[in-house]
């Protein structure tokens, strides 16, 4: 079995002052969302063997709180393919990864997140709020082998609803 961890990035910051959306940086909302998200899934699971993150701001700096804050023995990796993907780009990136790693997750933007959860599973996601993480299962022993399966979503679970 493989898992996929999807991870929004935490809220932004539209009132900071940045040149691009590429740069735009995390409000302190999405700060502590972020430490509080990478907490709650030390607890929930075994953290993931790998992170892969957008390289934008705020992604990279949700993966880095979640990793530091939750302890997560985890390498962390970045990949341009992830700001503005597609579902079909993720499902890539994950075909091409070690079969060392059980569990992979990924750092990522909307509508990226939902789109994958509904094409890869029979749930349908219609909002994805923002340092929401979700869990799904792939009845898979190498990841080449998720190309054209779809996996079992396990749970969702919001920053508010986290105690």
């Amino acid at each position: 079995m493989r898992s996929v961890i999807l991870f929004r990035h935490g809220k932004s910051d539209w009132y900071a002052e940045y040149e691009k959306d590429f740069d735009r940086p995390l409000a302190k909302r999405g700060i502590l969302a972020s430490k509080k998200m990478g907490i709650y899934l030390a607890g929930k699971i075994k953290t993931p063997d790998l992170v892969i993150s957008s390289p934008a701001t705020r992604t990279y700096n949700t993966a880095k709180l979640a990793i530091d804050s939750g302890y997560w023995n985890s390498k962390l990796i970045l990949s341009r393919s992830l700001y503005e993907a597609s579902q079909a780009i993720i499902v890539s990136l994950l075909s091409k990864q070690k079969n060392k790693y059980r569990s992979i997750c990924i750092v990522g933007h909307e509508p990226s997140m939902s789109s994958f959860i509904n094409y890869q599973t029979d749930q349908r996601v219609v909002k994805y709020p923002t340092a929401t993480i979700a869990l799904i299962n792939y009845d898979i022993d190498i990841w080449s082998k998720i190309v054209g399966r779809r996996g079992v979503l396990k749970w969702i679970k919001q920053p508010k609803k986290v105690v």
